[in-house]
């Protein structure tokens, strides 16, 4: 990684990684700028966690180039990687109908962006 690749990870966010996977593909490979606006115009619930996690890794793109005695336009950053895993699941159970129980999964993820500055 040079002076202006830098990512982000944000851990166990309580949103299943399908839900999150939407917002992430409509951001991958646009430049900063368009993608806060994309995630700011967005109705989905996940655009918050993923926005957090943008601007964390933009503020880390800055960091590093300072670091580096570099100077970092903001607008020249691009997002490189942006991708969902899945976190770990909590499992629980709601009572039903004759003394069943059927199981709730209670889905989490793992948001990684990683920004660069554009060729």
């Amino acid at each position: 990684m040079d002076t202006a690749t830098a990512r982000a990870i944000a851990k166990n966010v309580g949103m299943s990684p399908r839900k999150v996977r939407m917002v992430v593909d409509l951001i991958r490979g646009r430049d900063v700028n368009e993608a806060y606006s994309i995630l700011k115009f967005s109705k989905r619930a996940a655009t918050q966690p993923v926005e957090k996690t943008l601007r964390s890794a933009v503020a880390n793109a800055q960091q590093k180039a300072d670091a580096g005695g570099d100077f970092l336009d903001v607008d020249e950053l691009i997002v490189r990687e942006a991708y969902v895993n899945e976190g770990p699941t909590q499992k629980r159970w709601r009572p039903r109908a004759m003394g069943r129980a059927t199981p709730i999964m209670k889905r989490s993820s793992h948001i990684i962006i990683i920004v660069d500055r554009k060729e």
